[in-house]
């Protein structure tokens, strides 16, 4: 789950106060290193410097011998006063192992200044530790009230985020946005974001209300003309004394009808919410194929077409059989349409159904839009809008029946549905 606001925030405040910790704490200890150096050279040169100032007013003035601080002297090259691990040394600061040694010499006359190291570092830490310790301690102070002055701007944010996040898509409660329910310290931007999120709510819900209320009405209204259209064609048709021509027409009648309740089932599913399906059934797929076939006879006409069905299996799907119907009734119309002269043949299997025809095809340009709305692979023909299938696309993508064509020029096209596992 991603992180909030004032999490994510806080998370930042905490790697800047541990980064800078580092490099607070890396600065002082290379401080501590030079200040060391520093500090017993000073000191052990001014403790020399006394010791010549001594040695000028009485030449049997010794160095210091403390119980930290002791100093030996060496005249005429003569060493063997020194302890082993200070002869031999050239003037300057060492820093041993255990001690740092001040060497100096004037003449013949050699003077050695030996300090445990140990306790240079003690008196070094001494120095250090409380600045290092100060300084920590006002970083985390400043870090701590900038968070909380941070976390005190973006409050507003995190509460008016989680207000949205909690909206019901189709049903967004804009009062939650309200002036009295933000807090008290929200500032004017706050506010303004608050408002505008609150007026996009409020046309949210009518937009979906809208929707709902023309997805029942249109269901009805539209529905109720085609079937007066229907019934009444159908009388018409079974006049023996009809003439022809008129005869002719009806057919058309009828056809454009079929077309239009296609179009209006398709389109009235489409425009409900992908959470909101048809009504779920047990059906068997033979009997909707054989069903649309009957439909879709007239579309050929007199054409020396042959339409035939193929079932090498009886799968029974449980699913919307209006979606089915919608998608079998949109290739078919398709196949009857562009093929002149053949064979179409719908071939049921186990997973899928084929529609397959010996039309006029399409080229490989053509197939690769095929399923754009409006696109006709042969403008020059009146018959179909472009819109079949993409809408057999869209209603294949919504109810996980993929839909795949293949078709070359002159040879026809193979359009099937895929339904995955079905019942025998």
């Amino acid at each position: 789950m991603p992180e909030g606001l004032p999490r994510r925030l806080r998370h930042a405040f905490v790697w800047q106060v541990v980064i800078a910790s580092l490099v607070i704490v890396a600065g002082t200890w290379v401080a501590l290193v030079v200040a060391r150096q520093q500090i017993a050279e000073h000191a052990m040169q001014e403790e020399i410097a006394y010791f010549w100032r001594q040695r000028a007013l009485d030449p049997a003035h010794q160095p210091p011998d403390e119980s930290r601080l002791r100093g030996y002297v060496a005249v005429g090259g003569d060493e063997s006063a020194l302890p082993p691990a200070l002869r031999g040394l050239p003037p300057g600061l060492h820093m041993l192992r255990d001690e740092v040694v001040m060497v100096d010499q004037r003449g013949d006359t050699r003077v050695v200044l030996a300090y445990p190291r140990t306790e240079m570092n003690v008196r070094s830490l001494q120095i250090v530790v409380p600045l290092l310790l100060l300084a920590l301690l006002a970083l985390s102070a400043s870090a701590w009230f900038t968070y909380r002055n941070a976390r005190r701007i973006v409050a507003p944010l995190d509460f008016i985020a989680r207000s949205v996040r909690d909206w019901d898509p189709m049903e967004p409660d804009p009062g939650a946005l309200g002036p009295d329910r933000l807090p008290a310290d929200a500032g004017p931007e706050a506010r303004q974001l608050a408002g505008a999120l609150q007026r996009m709510a409020e046309r949210m819900r009518a937009f979906v209300r809208r929707e709902r209320d023309f997805t029942r009405d249109a269901s009805h209204e539209l529905r109720t003309p085609l079937t007066v259209i229907r019934v009444a064609s159908d009388l018409l048709a079974g006049d023996a004394d009809l003439p022809e021509r008129a005869r002719r027409s009806l057919v058309r009648i009828q056809g454009a009808g079929r077309d239009m309740e296609s179009v209006i089932d398709a389109f009235l599913i489409l425009a409900r919410e992908s959470d909101i399906e048809p009504q779920r059934e047990d059906f068997a797929v033979r009997d909707v194929v054989a069903e649309e076939v009957e439909n879709a006879r007239p579309l050929l006409g007199d054409k020396p077409v042959e339409l035939v069905v193929a079932a090498v299996a009886s799968p029974v799907l449980h699913a919307a059989p209006r979606v089915f119907a919608v998608m079998l009734r949109n290739l078919l119309a398709n196949a009857c349409t562009f093929t002149e002269r053949g064979r179409v043949e719908v071939r049921i299997e186990a997973d899928r159904v084929v529609v397959a025809d010996t039309g006029i095809g399409m080229s490989a340009d053509a197939l690769q839009r095929a399923f754009d709305p409006f696109y006709r692979a042969d403008p020059e023909r009146p018959s179909g809008k472009g819109m079949g299938l993409s809408i057999v696309r869209r209603l294949g993508d919504r109810f996980d029946w993929p839909v795949a064509l293949d078709s070359q020029p002159g040879r026809g096209t193979v359009a099937t549905i895929r339904f995955g596992a079905a019942r025998h």
